[in-house]
């Protein structure tokens, strides 16, 4: 194609004035706006002279655009004002996916944050004096509820204080800052872990101020290896759970217990940073070697960190629960300021806490997932696989595992059924992508060349939706 003819073609091309003028956009401009049904006109436009400029576009073709134009300009107002975060179903059978914003939240959290965002409220304000409040009061008194109650069935000591901020790795600087700025923080080589987004322990205790003593090894160490390195710039000994990974062999590591009685022995604080935060005994549902908050505090943890989201089962926050002289001390701290949670996040944690203290285990919907059994999903596997055996799709139901997920007891998983399905016509990644693509986009995973649906993370009313996807496949 000459210049010339790039010429003609480019002037066949309206102004954008003269689109918007057009009867078919007047109703786009009403319903959208007139600014952004200019700049999805522009778009448009810009892509047209981009396609005639490399020769991709001859007479005829520029004559089709030109007749769709209306509809590539609808198309493109769609993509540029839809929004980016969009709910998927969840098939992975993975509970806490990071991926996928990690814990859902129980339905009674959404009627508070409504009643919470939608106007004003109390969240600095104390009803009774007039006075102003502290934000973190309305959830101290739930936990408080909690940890009372369970202190008290176990006659231990004074009940926890806890504060929130952001997320646990939030916490944990909070936490070294307050307690261990300018000074030296005991840590077992074998805990020193990278969490999500390659964040790194070391790195977020360089950023509290305070300096790593590593002790042991990475597969061993002992009481005597913490109390060789206390010396007079010791501040704080911490325990880092192994929340996403496992050491296995020729191991050795103190329980909690005994690095609290070495602690108390010096007049040191011991912290947990457990990371998950079960507040629930993981025990009933097959699961060992994943302590609860309950049981860190009950072994004589002076401070335990944890997140909100994961086996906690409310929104994104990072906890710290411990001896209320340090928890004091760390609300005082200016660092608080700057990682604390707004109203929206108080709502959804007071809400889900909430369900901890009727003990409506089953309304947080984490842990009911987790309570699902394995014939309760494959009644619903089979059901799904039994409207899909005909034409190119073969599905068959298979014994299979769940994971917890979100850095959460690594090596445990939970049986359950899996819908495993080949398709004649498409690979396994081609089949994904068309599930992705589905409206609401389905997650799956593929294992031997087959995708495998886990029904334990899809909700029940769910079910009907990811048949209509997989038939229209």
């Amino acid at each position: 194609m000459g210049v010339s003819s790039q010429s003609d073609l480019l002037r066949q091309l309206p102004s954008v004035d003269e689109v918007l003028r057009a009867p078919e956009i007047a109703a786009l401009i009403e319903r959208n706006g007139a600014s952004a049904v200019t700049e999805a006109t522009r778009a448009v436009l810009t892509k047209l002279r981009g396609e005639i400029l490399k020769d991709n576009l001859d007479g005829n073709g520029v004559t089709l655009a030109l007749s769709g134009l209306s509809t590539a300009i609808e198309v493109e107002l769609r993509s540029a004002l839809d929004y980016s975060l969009q709910p998927v179903i969840n098939a992975t059978g993975v509970i806490l996916h990071t991926n996928l914003g990690r814990a859902p939240l129980a339905e009674n959290v959404f009627g508070h944050i409504r009643e919470i965002a939608r106007g004003y409220s109390n969240l600095e304000f104390d009803l009774e004096s007039g006075e102003r409040g502290k934000r973190d009061g309305h959830v101290d008194k739930l936990f408080g509820q909690l940890f009372g109650k369970e202190h008290a069935e176990k006659n231990v000591r004074a009940t926890p204080a806890t504060i929130v901020v952001n997320n646990n790795a939030a916490a944990v600087l909070l936490a070294l800052n307050t307690l261990a700025e300018n000074g030296e923080v005991i840590v077992s080589r074998g805990e020193l872990v990278e969490i999500g987004g390659s964040f790194r322990i070391p790195d977020v205790m360089g950023k509290s101020q305070a300096t790593l003593r590593e002790v042991g090894t990475t597969n061993r160490t002992r009481v005597s290896d913490y109390e060789k390195a206390i010396n007079e710039r010791t501040r704080l000994i911490l325990r880092v759970h192994r929340s996403n990974f496992e050491i296995s062999g020729f191991t050795e590591q103190p329980r909690l217990e005994e690095l609290a009685a070495l602690a108390r022995k010096h007049r040191l604080p011991l912290m947990e940073d457990l990371g998950s935060g079960a507040l629930f005994d993981l025990r009933t549902i097959g699961v060992s070697g994943e302590p609860s908050v309950f049981e860190s505090l009950r072994a004589g943890v002076d401070v335990v960190s944890y997140s909100g989201d994961k086996l906690l089962g409310g929104p994104q926050a990072g906890i710290l629960s411990g001896r209320e002289d340090l928890i004091a001390r760390m609300r005082s701290n200016s660092l608080f300021r700057a990682l604390r949670v707004d109203k929206l996040t108080y709502a959804a944690l007071e809400a889900t806490l909430l369900a901890y203290v009727k003990a409506d285990h089953g309304a947080i919907p984490a842990l009911r997932m987790m309570h699902l059994s394995k014939d309760e999903i494959g009644a619903r596997a089979e059901a799904v696989a039994a409207e899909l055996r005909s034409g190119k799709l073969v599905a068959q139901v298979i014994d299979g595992e769940s994971l917890l997920g979100g850095g959460a007891a690594p090596s445990a998983t939970l049986p359950t059924r899996l819908i495993a399905m080949t398709h004649k016509d498409l690979s396994a990644d081609e089949f994904m992508r068309r599930l992705r693509e589905s409206d609401p986009p389905i997650i799956a995973r593929v294992e031997e060349g087959r995708v495998l649906l886990d029904l334990r993370t899809v909700f029940p009313e769910q079910d009907e939706i990811v048949t209509g996807a997989l038939k229209a496949i």
